[in-house]
């Protein structure tokens, strides 16, 4: 049976109905395909994620490590060697395969710096290396590694679909983000991680997708692979009066403590800098020295989930956390300091453990009976040393919210970890991921960079060869030059070659009638100059500028004000700038 064409039952194409054409156009937005993506990011990134999580636990039975390297295990010469093979590997592997290291904090300079293009095989070498560094017995973490292969799925998605710049900051983020959900199978945590570390500031287009990509790659490592968090023993507070001044305590403590580790850390890594060894060999130092301390106490070897477990359950003295406290410090500068690979976070967290377990169990000599036991300090240190070093206490306050599942400390956690934030930054302005950026000359607030201007001078921008006109000239010949050179500005000089003042093409607009092109330049220059000086930084002449609403300042001696050096522009301001951020970018290739 045929239809009729003028039924009101025949078959119309789908153009003939604007109403749906206008919905479905609503949908075909940018926002719409990067959220799209970011679902198959996280989708990746958790299969990545439990891949790289599956070889680790099959690396360290290699190795050995599954039994923490205990003597009754192994003898001791494989206890001391073992991390020093190890770090060989890595030193090969770095030294001969991998141009650009990243880590947190290359994953930062890389979103700021360089347009989030990461190099691929670098980076997934880097990971592989982590790998032979943990499970070798390095004092190491395993959740930054996983946030660089999730911003790597995340930066090969986006090179794939050939995203641009901005949208592949995104991608990338997103990848990060899935990157430590899935590690900690916290969400919540990657989502803030990303925002707090990575970008500095929050977006409503890019919180959207880095949520939907964390959400998606915690459901993959969590079902598919089984990644479950530290298990932990439930602690509420006792006698919240008491409690929250003993927690103000450990939270300044905790940030003495996160500044201690930052700067053994950096000052290791000087150390082995200075010393007259080939870099292959470097690594296979650091995890020398960390066997040794391994031979005498194994438990700082390896990432120390176990360890971190024990000191949550009271099964520690007070001597020992103390004495764990300041060798894992030891061993993980040691391990990372000398080039091996691996992350900061764990080894944060079981120093905060080792720091709470070992004030809750002084605190608990002092008040039997009274406060909690020693494993909820141990717990609340955990946060706030993450919080002092990384500088991010919100992503600390989630992770060990998620990780627990328990809201019953929450007040002390957030009130130790905004301490710790807050007193390791009066110690120390930088955190541990940007005080490598700021050795690099890169100054990185916000997920921007700033202070550059505050390191150049003005000598190194300004003009030399000036074109000058003389105060004697008439109108006609600055209108001439004008024309000629389109500059608008030109600084004025006496009979005896001497700096007078300043004519620009608002004086020429406001002081010369028509046909007034006799007047002597002389008689419309401003006299009253703002000046520059060759060693002042172009931060201050760039405030200086803006302030006085101006473009342009002489530059001049300082001792003799009428003695022309130079011109400094903002144009030659901004080029500057870009020039050294460029140099310092194609430096650290």
């Amino acid at each position: 049976m045929d239809v009729d064409p003028k039924s009101r039952f025949g078959f119309h194409r789908i153009k003939e109905y604007p109403r749906i054409t206008e919905y479905i156009s609503r949908f075909d937005t940018d926002a719409t395909r990067v959220n799209s993506i970011a679902i198959i990011i996280g989708l990746l990134t958790g299969l990545v994620i439990g891949v790289y999580d599956r070889i680790l636990q099959y690396s360290n039975v290699f190795f050995g490590m599954q039994q923490g390297y205990s003597l009754h295990e192994f003898p001791y010469y494989y206890v001391i060697f073992t991390p020093a093979l190890g770090g060989l590997l890595v030193g090969l592997i770095t030294h001969y395969l991998i141009k650009t290291k990243y880590g947190v904090e290359g994953l930062i300079e890389t979103v700021t710096l360089r347009g989030a293009r990461i190099k691929l095989k670098d980076a997934f070498l880097e990971i592989f290396t982590s790998i032979i560094t943990i499970s070798s017995g390095g004092a190491l973490g395993k959740e930054a590694p996983g946030i660089l292969a999730g911003a790597g799925t995340g930066a090969l998605v986006g090179r794939i679909l050939k995203s641009p710049e901005r949208q592949l900051q995104i991608l990338l983020g997103c990848g990060a983000a899935g990157g430590i959900a899935a590690a900690f199978s916290a969400p919540l945590a990657g989502v803030v991680f990303v925002v707090e570390v990575i970008y500095g500031e929050l977006e409503t287009k890019t919180f959207i997708p880095i949520v939907i990509s964390s959400v998606f790659a915690t459901l993959v490592s969590s079902t598919v692979f089984g990644i479950k968090p530290i298990q932990i023993s439930s602690y509420q507070l006792v006698s919240p009066y008491k409690e929250l001044g003993l927690y103000l305590v450990l939270g300044l403590l905790a940030g003495i403590t996160s500044t201690i580790l930052i700067r053994t850390l950096y000052y290791t890594k000087d150390i082995f800098s200075e010393i007259p060894l080939h870099p292959v060999f470097k690594p296979a130092l650091g995890g020398l020295a960390v066997g040794v301390i391994g031979l005498f106490y194994p438990r700082v070897m390896g990432m120390g989930y176990d360890v971190i477990m024990d000191a949550l359950n009271n099964q520690f003295t007070f001597k020992l956390l103390l004495v764990l406290l300041f060798l894992k410090i030891l061993a993980f500068s040691l391990s990372l300091g000398s080039g091996g690979s691996g992350g900061t976070i764990v080894p944060s967290l079981f120093t905060g453990a080792m720091l709470g377990g070992a004030f809750g169990t002084a605190a608990n000599m002092f008040f039997p009976g009274m406060i909690a036991e020693p494993g909820a300090y141990a717990m609340v240190g955990m946060g706030a040393v993450f919080a002092g070093t990384a500088r991010a206490p919100l992503t600390a306050i989630l992770i060990l919210f998620e990780i627990t599942r328990d809201y019953s400390l929450i007040l002390p956690l957030m009130f130790s970890c905004v301490l710790s934030n807050v007193m390791s930054n009066a110690i120390y302005s930088e955190s541990i991921f940007t005080e490598g950026l700021r050795r690099k000359g890169f100054k990185i607030r916000k997920g921007r960079e700033v202070d550059i201007m505050g390191s150049m001078l003005v000598k190194n921008a300004m003009i030399t060869h000036v074109q000058t006109v003389s105060e004697e000239k008439n109108v006609g010949i600055l209108i001439a030059l004008m024309q000629a050179s389109r500059h608008v500005g030109f600084p004025v000089l006496d009979s005896k070659g001497k700096l007078s003042g300043i004519v620009t093409l608002s004086d020429l607009r406001s002081k010369v009638k028509y046909g007034e092109v006799n007047k002597k330049i002389g008689d419309i220059a401003t006299h009253d100059v703002e000046v520059a000086y060759s060693d002042e930084t172009l931060e201050a002449v760039l405030r200086r500028l803006a302030s006085k609403q101006i473009g342009r300042l002489p530059v001049v001696d300082r001792l003799d004000k009428t003695k022309l050096l130079g011109l400094i522009t903002r144009s030659d301001i901004v080029n500057s700038y870009n020039k050294k951020v460029v140099e310092k970018v194609r430096d650290t290739d």
